[in-house]
């Protein structure tokens, strides 16, 4: 039983030794063990801080680019918008345009007809009366060389003439 039970001096011992390694403890090993504890201890809570910061300007630089890309895509819209206006723009410019050309032209090719058929219908003109001025010529030169013959276009001339 002596084992079991403790005797007093070991008692005494036992707790002077106890206290001897708690005062030399606390006196060289539990101040820097707290100071690295409380060193790890903020060092973590920085890591979680600048963690949580970078998370924050991770999202602000995600909604900053995906500002930047809506803004493009509306620029490239824009853009698409305005060229194809200005496409349209210029097909009604060379439509209206080719239009006027083609009347001013078939006006000018109008007037450029009309000019021939006038030219034209003098020339005949001209001709049918160059030719009735050569059968008459003949008519006249043959029935003038017959005195009875002029008589009778003579006789014939004042019939058709009525006097007032």
């Amino acid at each position: 039983m002596d084992l079991i039970t403790p005797q007093l001096g070991l008692l005494f011992w036992q707790t002077v030794l106890f206290l001897l390694l708690l005062f030399i403890l606390t006196k060289f090993a539990w101040k820097p063990i707290m100071a690295s504890l409380r060193e790890r201890e903020d060092s973590i809570e920085s890591a979680l801080r600048m963690a949580d910061q970078a998370k924050i300007e991770m999202q602000q630089l995600k909604a900053g680019n995906e500002k930047l890309m809506a803004e493009a895509r509306h620029e490239r819209d824009r853009t698409l918008a305005e060229a194809q206006q200005m496409a349209t723009q210029l097909i009604e410019t060379a439509k209206t345009r080719a239009t006027e050309e083609g009347g001013r032209m078939i006006t000018q090719a109008r007037e450029a007809i009309q000019t021939e058929k006038n030219a034209a219908l003098a020339e005949v003109r001209n001709t049918a009366a160059q030719l009735s001025l050569d059968i008459a010529e003949r008519i006249l030169r043959r029935e003038l060389t017959d005195a009875p013959a002029q008589q009778k276009l003579v006789e014939d001339y004042l019939k058709d003439v009525k006097l007032n």
